[in-house]
C-alpha cells in the first residue's frame, strides 16, 4: 500500500472520529439544556426546594380600574390571615409568610403589623366588559441558565424578585428583574425567562389570567433572538 493511500485512509478515519466527537458534545450539550427547561407545576408535585411552584390561586371576579399586586410580609400566618381582604392570598414561599393582594386605584393600605417588600403596577387590565379573572402565584427558585419554556398568558404577568437575576425576551424587548425592580408582561405576548447573574434567583410570580382560559400556554410560532441567553 503506498503512503498516499495510508494517509488518506489515516485522514479520513480522524474526520469520521472528529464528526462523532461533535454530534456527542453536541448531543449532551442539547441533553444539558433541555435539563435546565423548566414550567410551573402545581406545588403537590414539589420533589425539592428547586423549580417554580404553583402556590395558590385566588378567584377575583371582574377588575374595574387600575390593578395594583402588593406584597407584605407577615410574623406569622396567623396575623397575615386576619389582615387580608377579599382580593388577599397568604402564602408561604422563600420562608416567609405573605399576604399578596390585587387591588383596584392603587396599594391596599399598610397593616402595622406587616412589612410592605414591593408594590407592582399597574397591571394591563381588560377593565371594559372584560373576563374575570384570577390570580395565579408561583414561588420561583432558579439556578442561573435555568430557561422557561415559550409561552404566553391570557392575562398579565408579573414578577418579584428577592435575590438573583432574571432576563425576559419578548417581542418586543428585554427586561432584567433584579431585587426591587417590578417585571410586567401584558396578556398574550410570547416570552422566555432566563436566570441570569452568577446567584440562585428567587422570586414571586403573579399570573393575573382570564378564569375562563388556561393561565399558560406554551408555544412554538415565535423565534426568539437569545438576547438573554448571551447575558450568562
Amino acid at each position: 500500500m503506498s503512503m498516499k493511500i495510508r494517509l488518506r485512509r489515516a485522514l479520513s478515519a480522524g474526520l469520521v472520529l472528529l464528526a462523532v466527537g461533535i454530534l456527542f458534545e453536541s448531543a449532551q450539550f442539547a441533553a444539558a439544556q433541555q435539563e435546565k427547561l423548566v414550567s410551573c407545576k402545581p406545588v403537590s408535585e414539589r420533589t425539592g426546594p428547586e423549580g417554580c411552584w404553583i402556590i395558590a390561586s385566588q378567584p377575583l371576579g371582574m377588575l374595574v380600574g387600575s390593578a395594583t399586586w402588593t406584597l407584605d410580609v407577615f410574623p406569622t400566618k396567623a396575623v397575615a390571615e386576619n389582615a387580608k381582604n377579599g382580593q388577599g392570598t397568604v402564602v408561604e414561599a422563600l420562608g416567609k409568610v405573605w399576604l399578596l393582594t390585587i387591588s383596584i386605584g392603587g396599594p391596599v393600605k399598610l397593616n402595622p403589623q406587616g412589612t410592605r417588600m414591593a408594590e407592582i403596577g399597574p397591571l394591563p387590565i381588560t377593565t371594559l366588559g372584560g373576563p374575570e379573572y384570577t390570580a395565579q402565584y408561583m414561588e420561583a427558585i432558579l439556578q442561573p441558565g435555568t430557561v422557561s419554556k415559550t409561552h404566553t398568558h391570557s392575562g398579565p404577568e408579573a414578577f418579584y424578585t428577592e435575590s438573583g437575576e432574571s432576563c425576559l425576551e419578548t417581542p418586543a424587548a428585554v427586561q432584567v428583574g433584579r431585587k426591587g425592580q417590578g417585571v410586567v408582561v401584558p396578556a398574550g405576548v410570547p416570552m422566555e425567562l432566563v436566570a441570569t447573574g452568577t446567584e440562585t434567583r428567587r422570586g414571586i410570580v403573579l399570573v393575573l389570567h382570564d378564569s375562563s382560559k388556561p393561565p399558560t400556554t406554551v408555544v412554538s410560532d415565535w423565534k426568539l433572538k437569545g438576547l438573554c441567553k448571551s447575558r450568562n
